[in-house]
């Protein structure tokens, strides 16, 4: 339960969070969309110092919060109040390439994303970027 959790995440741990939500948004956890995530925590400097273990006490965070009714307002809560804005950008990239991970963009997906540019405040031509580049990546041949 959520209860179990401190009562603030790290950075990461908020990053790693919104991943998950993106993933879960559409009811269907895709092997392409975890091991993206899992790449994400491995690979990228801002995870340098994250414990990869926390990941599935961070995925029962947002499992138990898209289980209550303002569970999405909470997790956006969580992520205002533990990410630095600097890292915004980050996490909205970091949700582009999980939704994109798969190959097709769910409309709970594409509602998500939305919401995240809304909560977090991502100017809109920057946020056209991102999705670009997410795209570009995730392109199939």
């Amino acid at each position: 339960m959520t209860q179990d959790i401190p009562h603030s995440l790290s950075p990461q741990d908020c990053l790693v969070a919104v991943m998950i939500a993106v993933s879960a948004s559409d009811e269907s956890i895709r092997t392409a969309e975890l091991v993206k995530i899992e790449i994400a925590v491995n690979n990228l400097p801002v995870f340098g110092e994250y414990d990869a273990d926390r990941i599935s006490t961070i995925s029962q965070v947002v499992f138990d919060l898209f289980e209550q009714e303002d569970g999405l307002d909470a997790l956006f809560g969580l992520v205002r109040n533990n990410l630095p804005e600097r890292l915004f950008e980050t996490c909205y990239a970091l949700a582009c390439d999980v939704a994109a991970a798969d190959g097709t963009l769910q409309e709970t997906e594409l509602r998500l994303l939305e919401e995240i540019r809304y909560e977090l405040n991502i100017d809109r031509l920057h946020a056209a970027a991102i999705e670009r580049g997410a795209r570009a990546r995730h392109l199939r041949s």
